[in-house]
């Protein structure tokens, strides 16, 4: 029998408040339920899912309305039984007292097992997960159609800020015109904090502040991405404040972004390996800042080894979408086989090397994944480089021409198809964007 616990309503620290309710996903993928306080049991030789919603509190119902009834809960939900919290423990131990020689009771956390059972309960806490995590990894209809809303109500605040950003003078501003549009639209929750990073700002990977004005800026880094029914949509846009280019360096760093993220979208198809889309990423980037004169002295081969793409690209190409912004899976796409750790290793930092790496694993048909390259001039980073063997590949007088920009990343959501793959992602970008940003689309 499997047992997952949901999340319970808890207050924060010294507060007769409630912290934001979040579903545990784990939960959520087996139920559908968006409450609190709830559980479940799937008897897995009976294909049994039951379902346990908070008992009556007439207080709690009084103050605040009631908990989900028994009743709304079967009406609403994918489950055989739906029964009050009370009675989970004796059911549970009617499971036990009649359970097969050898039959276990899977959970994914020690932390989440049920109250009031014996202490040598049978649990199993080590398959439940990596099975469940298998399952995440490939979307079904159901999900895809989740993200690809959870995609249009994103496109939607994206587009609502490129029409108004020369009205706007703080990122504060730029935040609150995406919560307004999401919230308008049905999305309450966000997939993850909002970055809002105008001009060096954009260098700070998840900046969060949000809190700095626009004067002067060559540019906003806008990555927001809406959640619909719990499940995320991951997006990033970067634009000039005026729907032009301020500077041939924005635009040039600008171009190669959108370049480094066309030529990887292209080629996903099943069967790829995303770690050599991540591979192609850093080849155009050394490729684009040696002809900018950012990088010099060594071929693309010799600044690729040396690993000095790290300093201004140093997150992975992506990962998976669904119920968490970075989804969970088998294995991690930016995974690499031991055969090839001397080849990939300059190019991957310790953020995108999974505990395990004993296989590269294949894009499947359901997958979703972001392809969200970046190039950043951080003042931290480059100082850090001086020291390093590969500052000698880098003209630091060049690099340093670029630091007012911070840095660009585009971010598009990615579902691999049969015969390919559909862009889920419909915010403007590029000569779009900027025609939206002039007013003149």
């Amino acid at each position: 029998m499997i047992f997952l616990s949901g999340q319970p309503t808890i207050n924060l620290r010294d507060s007769d408040q409630s912290r934001p309710f979040r579903q545990r996903r784990y939960f959520y993928y087996l139920s559908g339920v968006d409450e609190p306080d709830c559980s479940l049991t799937y008897d897995i030789e009976q294909d049994l899912l039951s379902l346990y919603v908070p008992d009556f509190d007439l207080h709690r119902a009084i103050w605040m309305g009631p908990t989900l009834s028994r009743e709304d809960a079967q009406d609403r939900y994918d489950v055989d039984h739906v029964r009050y919290h009370a009675s989970l423990k004796y059911e549970l131990q009617a499971w036990l007292d009649e359970r097969k020689q050898g039959s276990e009771l899977y959970l994914i956390h020690d932390s989440e097992k049920p109250e009031h059972l014996p202490k040598d309960l049978p649990l199993n806490l080590e398959q439940l997960r990596p099975a469940m995590d298998t399952a995440r990894g490939v979307k079904d209809e159901y999900e895809i159609r989740m993200i690809r809303q959870a995609n249009k109500v994103s496109g939607l605040a994206h587009r609502r800020i490129l029409e108004s950003i020369q009205s706007m003078s703080n990122e504060s501003q730029i935040e609150g015109s995406f919560l307004n549009t999401c919230i308008s639209h049905g999305a309450r929750n966000q997939a993850y904090q909002i970055i809002a990073a105008s001009g060096p700002n954009a260098a700070v990977l998840h900046y969060d502040r949000n809190n700095e004005t626009l004067n002067k800026k060559p540019l906003v880094c806008l990555d927001a991405g809406a959640e619909w029914n719990c499940y995320a949509s991951d997006v990033t846009r970067t634009f000039p404040l005026t729907g032009e280019w301020p500077s041939d360096y924005v635009r040039d760093i600008y171009k190669l972004v959108e370049r480094m993220q066309d030529e990887c979208i292209r080629l996903i198809r099943k069967g790829t390996r995303y770690l050599s889309l991540h591979n192609l990423a850093h080849d155009i980037a050394i490729e684009g800042l040696l002809a900018l004169g950012v990088f010099k002295n060594g071929t693309i081969h010799e600044l690729r080894q040396s690993g000095v793409s790290k300093v201004f690209f140093p997150h992975g190409l992506g990962h998976h979408v669904g119920l968490e912004v970075h989804d969970v899976s088998e294995r991690s796409i930016m995974a690499i086989q031991r055969s090839d750790e001397l080849q990939y290793r300059p190019i991957l930092n310790s953020t995108c090397l999974p505990p395990c790496t004993l296989s590269a694993p294949l894009l499947e048909e359901g997958m979703v994944v972001t392809v969200e390259p970046g190039l950043y001039f951080s003042p931290l980073a480059m100082a850090n480089a001086r020291h390093q063997p590969y500052a000698r590949y880098i003209d630091f007088d060049v690099a340093e021409k670029y630091v007012h920009i911070g840095g660009v990343r585009i971010e598009d959501d990615i579902l691999v198809t049969a015969t390919g793959y559909e862009n889920l992602t419909t915010a403007p970008k590029g000569e779009e964007m900027l025609a939206i940003i002039r007013g003149s689309a």
